[in-house]
């Protein structure tokens, strides 16, 4: 598992095409998580919270780098 730097790093690395898919895909699982905590089939609901997470760090890495562009 990757801690937060080293996953913050990985993303930087990355060209904006890859991290728009890679946004558009946890913003899907997002969607389907909140759904089954709506139906009370999720177990773990801090999977959620990682997804979460992720998104709001990729959409940082995206401003970085729209601004320094």
């Amino acid at each position: 598992m990757t801690t937060n730097k080293n996953r913050a790093s990985e993303l930087k690395a990355m060209p904006a095409a890859g991290l728009l898919t890679e946004l558009m895909a946890l913003t899907k699982a997002q969607f389907g998580m909140r759904m089954q905590v709506a139906t009370q089939q999720m177990t773990n609901t801090s999977e959620l919270r990682k997804v979460r997470r992720d998104i709001a760090r990729i959409k940082t890495v995206l401003a970085q780098k729209d601004v320094q562009t």
